[in-house]
């Protein structure tokens, strides 16, 4: 029998803790306390000060976030709204604004800025769906969903 991995979940949420007031304290990232993130996903650390993340966003693992470019001189400020969430292994290149409500799909690239209440996914990331109603941490609304099924059922 597979005992269940729960037992992990409060060292999980206490790394993540430390690892976001590391980012926060120490470095100086405008990251907003409820943010969650994977222990695997990176923030540039190069221009720190440039890298702003809003409330209630999620950062899946191995995803990057740029605020500089050295083979331009660049260094940028990176915005990630309110209520996002960012895909697995995805690259948000420095100077990109994502709006609030968004969901950046896994292994995308983003290279120009995302508009509020999108779904982005691709190399580069294109738009897929427009006027979403997302939750916390870039959840899909229920309610939205079925009024979406409903339309397509007409």
């Amino acid at each position: 029998m597979i005992k269940s991995l729960n037992k992990l979940r409060r060292i999980r949420v206490f790394l993540v803790g430390i690892k976001r007031h590391i980012l926060r304290k120490v470095w100086g990232m405008d990251i907003h306390p409820t943010t969650e993130m994977s222990l695997s996903a990176k923030f540039d650390r190069t221009h720190p000060k440039g890298i702003h993340v809003g409330a209630y966003s999620y950062v899946a693992f191995d995803a990057r976030i740029l605020a500089h470019d050295m083979t331009r001189n660049i260094k940028v400020h990176t915005r990630i709204g309110e209520n996002c969430f960012i895909g697995g292994q995805s690259l948000i290149l420095p100077g990109i604004t994502i709006g609030d409500q968004c969901i950046i799909g896994a292994g995308s690239i983003v290279t120009k800025s995302v508009p509020s209440n999108t779904i982005v996914a691709g190399n580069p990331a294109k738009v897929i769906r427009e006027n979403v109603k997302l939750l916390t941490y870039g959840r899909i609304d229920p309610e939205w969903e079925k009024s979406l099924k409903t339309e397509q059922d007409v």
